[in-house]
């Protein structure tokens, strides 16, 4: 069964005390409505309009949403496994992230990629995935001498195997 056509497990209401509601704005109705997950904890996003890639060039894919997250959440946007494969993107600073301020009704969500060849992206093409996480709690800095922890060798020395 495909991670889109599994039954839902119905829940009574006072059991879910974790479930978390995010309201979205579809931008047309041409694109497909998100599906919730059975597998996995990534929820994919689809172009919301066709879109011609050159090779070296910048463009911000329309994602065809706005979404409000919850209060104390952000959402972080990564490309799929197969869209390097597929159309040569790159997603620009590696990662996206959505802070749960950008909820007005035209703060339609993009994925901000490079081409690395020429490719076209048709509309409701999965091109990448998102997943929301919590704000990362207060911190505060200390400045010391010494950590006084043992050396592991430098960065990136624990070889290739």
């Amino acid at each position: 069964m495909s991670r889109y056509n599994c039954k839902p497990v119905l829940y009574k209401p006072e059991v879910i005390t974790s479930q978390k509601t995010i309201k979205v704005r579809y931008f047309n109705n041409e694109v497909e409505k998100i599906k919730p997950i059975c597998n996995g904890d990534w929820i994919d996003l689809r172009a919301a309009a066709p879109v011609h890639l050159t090779a070296g060039q910048h463009v911000l894919i329309p994602l065809g949403v706005a979404m409000q997250l919850p209060a104390g959440y952000e959402a972080i946007i990564a490309p799929r496994s197969s869209s390097f494969k597929k159309w040569g993107i790159l997603q620009t600073n590696s990662i996206g992230v959505i802070d749960e301020s950008y909820c007005g009704d035209n703060d339609q969500w993009m994925m901000s990629v490079y081409a690395t060849r020429d490719a076209d992206i048709e509309l409701n093409d999965r091109v990448c995935q998102f997943r929301i996480i919590k704000h990362q709690p207060k911190i505060a800095f200390t400045e010391v001498e010494t950590l006084g922890n043992k050396d592991r060798g430098g960065f990136g020395s624990t070889g290739t195997k």
